[in-house]
């Protein structure tokens, strides 16, 4: 049951001062987007580029065709068509020192075929999604480095974003970190990428979605635009 305006019962955090940083999160959405994840300033905003984003990584490298390209050796251009798709997008996710150390990583062919195997096992490999992540992690941890650092949040979380929004979300840490805090939810966050920290952000998405049920949020987009609202300062409190 929803009480007028506000969470549903028993679902936000414990405690009083978490259910009411919950009830104000999800204000502060509905101020901006009255109409909630259907609103259609939402979409133009937040959603449908993300989505769109979506669609070209599926045209690009669904799996069928990631799949070929690996097996025919195609590194170089595994990575450079996720790059591509990345850069499309209408908001770049990445800071473009992160690209630049993208781009150093990948001149080598070995740099090209670690990104290309981690990222299909991360997508489509066998077992556990903490397993997957964490070998992902170290994937992208032993990419050549020059002068700045591949491994970032943003960097290791953003192609799963792109691939699989039903499973994935994307971490910018000031923000994430910010609107944990207003929502009132233990984010245990750590800044070198780890299943821990990235296990607690699925939670505070699951928590999002299921205390945001009634407004139908569709999938790991809605829930990173609706914390994208909380911490970002394109959205004043």
């Amino acid at each position: 049951m929803v009480k007028a305006g506000g969470v549903r019962k028993g679902s936000a955090a414990k405690g009083g001062t978490a259910a009411a940083g919950a009830e104000a999160c999800r204000r502060k959405f509905l101020r901006y987007f009255p109409g909630g994840f259907a609103d259609e300033t939402y979409l133009d905003w937040e959603r449908d580029y993300k989505w769109e984003a979506h669609e070209r990584w599926e045209e690009a490298l669904g799996r069928a065709e990631l799949r070929r390209l690996l097996r025919a050796g195609e590194f170089a251009e595994i990575a450079a068509r996720a790059v591509r798709v990345e850069q499309r997008t209408r908001h770049s996710m990445l800071f473009s020192f992160e690209k630049m150390a993208l781009r150093d990583a990948l001149k080598t062919e070995g740099g090209a075929r670690a990104f290309a195997e981690g990222l299909y096992e991360l997508l489509h490999g066998a077992g556990s999604l903490e397993r997957r992540f964490n070998n992902w992690v170290e994937a992208v941890a032993g990419l050549p480095r020059r002068q700045t650092r591949v491994l970032t949040w943003p960097m290791v979380t953003v192609w799963g974003f792109l691939a699989q929004p039903r499973t994935h979300i994307f971490l910018k840490p000031k923000v994430t970190r910010a609107a944990a805090a207003k929502y009132g939810f233990d984010f245990p966050y750590k800044s070198r990428p780890s299943w821990e920290t990235y296990s607690g952000l699925l939670d505070f998405a699951g928590r999002v979605r299921e205390d945001n049920r009634d407004l139908h949020p569709r999938d790991m987009i809605d829930a990173q635009s609706f914390m994208w609202v909380q911490g970002s300062d394109e959205y004043p409190d």
